[in-house]
């Protein structure tokens, strides 16, 4: 998806099997799409955002990471990890909402490492992306974070 597209409406479970719509994330939101739950570089790339929620809540958007994981297995990983904010599982159908954001590695099976940054109105503001194997930078986050709110 690119900067300046209007992001598709999502529905999806959380960790703890509450139903989370994209129409509920007012304010603004950065969706974080990852591969899997309980990988070395997932753990820590989550764990990093866990670490720096005061970035996103200083700038009034919403954080939800989305992976194809069972929401059961994402339960056990939030607990596992400290973590609050929602983690969504776009298990069934496998990659549905994933890949309506240009998100799924079809050759893979899995999220590719990319984040939507997304104003009030739904509207893709920002992309931070990174490699397979490579953890997106807390510092890009805060770059994109900025440039939007320069751009409202």
């Amino acid at each position: 998806m690119e900067i300046g597209s209007v992001a598709p409406t999502f529905t999806l479970a959380n960790q703890f099997g509450e139903t989370v719509e994209s129409s509920s994330l007012v304010g603004g939101s950065v969706l974080v799409f990852f591969p899997f739950a309980f990988s070395r570089v997932c753990t820590d790339e989550l764990g990093q955002l866990r670490d720096n929620l005061d970035l996103f809540d200083a700038a009034g958007v919403t954080l939800v990471a989305i992976s194809v994981d069972h929401k059961y297995t994402l339960r056990a990983f939030a607990d596992a990890n400290d973590i609050s904010f929602d983690l969504l599982a776009d298990f069934w159908p496998h990659g549905l909402v994933t890949r309506t954001f240009a998100a799924f590695d079809e050759t893979k099976g899995y999220a590719e490492r990319v984040s939507y940054v997304l104003d009030g109105a739904g509207t893709v503001r920002a992309v931070v992306s990174s490699e397979h194997g490579q953890g997106r930078p807390i510092a890009d986050y805060s770059r994109a974070l900025s440039a939007v709110e320069a751009a409202l």
